[in-house]
């Protein structure tokens, strides 16, 4: 082996030490995305179980996405980190194998979830009359159960080195899937089943979705210039109830677009430059794909009047209980402040009545012994 395939081979790791001013400026964003992302995260979980007026079907589903990414924050960003402040955790076989599954798994499960969400989207805009039969709450358990499950699934033979193996791979400097002693690799089948049947589903999903807004409105068009009447007040609701739904598709849309730009860099980088002849490029994909964890709940809160609303609750309610525990204390303060609930003013006033109404029955006891004297 030539000195310079030595170098091509572990270019990342050299690159590495050799600008560890950049590895240091990547560790950090990366812990800005985790703190992010957990904060992100954790508020959506909470905004979505209590409050009920956001509480829907689709909502299942953004919960149980919100979860997988909450998870990656917590599991897998703290070993990103470590590996960028060059802390050598990938030598442990243990660390080796369980980091990449995690991620690998939560990739997989981000994209179905999306998938499931942008389905129950096509339903209810599409297929209106099936929604109420399809969605009942033991599907939609099954759903989530069946993303999980296949996610999980796609990654067991690689863990078990069945096919394909979770190694360290000094080109990347990182673990990730590498060819089995047989020299198979689950990588191209897991892009194909993970990554491209899922988005060709939202792609197809999306389409339906639009052609069907597009035609309603042309209809709806038509039919107020023939009647040349004002909309009553049922269809004003109808409209405002297909309003907010296209909202919360159009939401979904941004989630799905948002994660196709965190992810396609580094599928391009790992296709286009497998010797990693450009590792800065690598750095900058792994940063974008870390991005996409913390990025949801900003897309709610920036497209969704009601996911701020129930964020703002959600805040407000944790001030009003921290003033809450304070109350107590103010209370006892108030109490000795102003007994038996007067004001202050009213309580001077009775201490000055009482001092009064004391020193009159000194005088009388005074007037008394005198006369007697």
């Amino acid at each position: 082996m030539t000195t310079s395939n030595k170098n091509e081979i572990i270019g990342f790791e050299l690159w590495a030490e050799k600008n560890q001013n950049i590895m240091n400026a990547a560790a950090f964003l990366t812990l800005l995305i985790m703190c992010i992302g957990i904060i992100g995260n954790g508020l959506t979980i909470i905004a979505l179980v209590k409050s009920p007026r956001i509480r829907n079907v689709a909502s299942a589903f953004i919960i149980s996405l919100g979860a997988a990414d909450l998870l990656f924050c917590v599991v897998v960003l703290p070993f990103s980190v470590s590996r960028f402040l060059n802390f050598n955790w990938a030598q442990n076989p243990i660390l080796c194998s369980i980091v990449p599954f995690l991620q690998y798994v939560n990739v997989g499960v981000s994209l179905l979830f999306i998938s499931m969400i942008t389905i129950n989207r096509y339903i209810m805009i599409v297929h209106t009359s099936l929604y109420s039969r399809i969605y009942r709450p033991i599907w939609i358990a099954s759903m989530i159960a069946f993303c999980l499950t296949l996610a999980l699934g796609m990654q067991i033979p690689t863990l078990l080195g069945i096919w394909g193996e979770y190694k360290h791979d000094p080109k990347l400097g990182t673990c990730s899937i590498t060819v089995d002693r047989w020299g198979r690799s689950s990588k191209t089948a897991l892009f194909i089943i993970g990554f491209i049947i899922p988005c060709i589903v939202i792609v197809c999903c999306y389409t339906g979705i639009f052609w069907v807004i597009r035609k309603s409105e042309n209809r709806m068009q038509k039919h107020q210039i023939s009647t040349r009447s004002d909309p009553n007040t049922k269809s004003m609701q109808a409209i405002k109830r297909k309003r907010n739904e296209w909202r919360l598709t159009k939401m979904v849309l941004a989630i799905f677009l948002s994660f196709v730009i965190c992810y396609l860099p580094i599928t391009i980088i790992k296709t286009t430059d497998p010797d990693v002849l450009h590792p800065v490029l690598h750095l900058i994909a792994y940063v974008m794909l870390y991005i996409s964890a913390c990025f949801n709940p900003i897309i709610y809160v920036i497209m969704n009047k009601q996911y701020r609303k129930a964020y703002k609750s959600i805040l407000q309610f944790g001030c009003c209980k921290t003033a809450t525990k304070r109350m107590p204390v103010l209370r006892t303060i108030s109490k000795r402040l102003h007994p038996h609930g007067r004001t202050q003013e009213e309580g001077c006033k009775t201490i000055v009545s009482q001092v009064s109404i004391a020193l009159e029955t000194m005088d009388n006891n005074n007037r008394n012994m005198s006369s007697l004297i």
